[in-house]
């Protein structure tokens, strides 16, 4: 297997994080880009000669993207990951961030359909789920190579509150979070084990409601606590776990942001289900038994994400 070319998009926190994580796995050359002058080339440097510490010979390179200069850096990934945006600040939403990111994300994503037409895109910008459905229109790419991170992130973020809540180790939890990235997101406490023992036989409804609900306010209260900032160290984390499926061709069942037509009754919107991801993108959307509460939510969150596309014009 010859080596991957990833570009990521944005060099803030959770590009530079999500390079640095590919960059120590050391199966792929990693271009950095950002529109802050020389940023991305700094960081890229940085992450040189770490490698020699670490041990990884990723030749990664950083790109300042200016005057429609810098965007075949790209050409030829395999992979994009697209992070850049507006990022939030205590008090916002991620629909807060909508109509500016909408611009950056079109932007990229003509330069992306331009220099790198067979890559698999993952989006990460906010509001994800509407960045993604963007994404895709622009690109006009296959809809199984484009792909949002936010299940992943969020069903880690349940795992760990369960694991916190019980004492016992991360490892031995397991859960899935469906729907879209915020309020409208659908935990599945039916699907969340520890050792194979589903929380609803651990823990009491309260409680579990409790979990749930941190949860869906967990990127927000990690805003809050910077102050300054976003989350960026489980992200990358999430984004990874996804291109590692990918690259090794893993088969994996992950919670990802993809388009459905008509699985779970919901129709050209891009929502958070499980699917089956390899070497092509998204292999399968896989249906899980839902019962109709959890059907219900599921396609409330889709009209949320609906609603966002409709302002965005599509």
């Amino acid at each position: 297997m010859g080596r991957k070319k990833i570009g990521v998009i944005g060099a803030g926190f959770v590009g530079a994080t999500t390079a640095q994580r590919l960059a120590e796995r050391n199966y792929a050359d990693i271009v950095l880009a950002d529109v802050s002058e020389f940023v991305a080339e700094g960081k890229a440097l940085d992450l040189r000669q770490a490698g020699a510490i670490v041990g990884y010979d990723a030749n990664v390179t950083g790109v300042t993207v200016k005057d429609g200069v810098g965007y075949e850096a790209i050409a030829d990934a395999d992979i994009v990951v697209m992070t850049a945006g507006i990022v939030r600040k205590p008090g916002m939403s991620r629909e807060d961030l909508l109509l500016t990111n909408q611009k950056i994300v079109g932007g990229w994503a003509e330069q992306i359909a331009r220099y790198a037409p067979n890559a698999i895109v993952v989006v990460v910008t906010n509001p994800v789920d509407a960045m993604t459905q963007w994404m895709w229109h622009v690109t006009r790419f296959p809809a199984r190579r484009v792909i949002g991170q936010a299940g992943v992130l969020d069903s880690a973020r349940l795992r760990a509150f369960v694991a916190m809540e019980l004492g016992v180790s991360v490892q031995s939890v397991q859960a899935i979070v469906l729907g879209a990235h915020g309020d409208q997101m659908v935990p599945l406490p039916r699907y969340t084990t520890v050792a194979g023992v589903p929380i609803t036989e651990l823990l009491s409804e309260e409680k579990i409601g409790a979990l749930v609900q941190r949860t869906r306010e967990g990127g927000a209260e990690i805003v809050n606590l910077l102050k300054t900032g976003s989350a960026f160290f489980a992200p990358s984390a999430a984004v990874v776990e996804m291109i590692d499926a990918i690259v090794f061709d893993q088969k994996k069942i992950l919670p990802c942001i993809a388009y459905l037509d008509g699985e779970y009754g919901i129709h050209g919107v891009y929502a958070g289900v499980p699917v089956r991801l390899g070497a092509s993108g998204i292999e399968e959307i896989v249906q899980f038994d839902l019962d109709a509460a959890e059907l219900a939510a599921l396609q409330k969150s889709a009209q949320a994400v609906r609603a966002l596309n409709r302002v965005m014009g599509i």
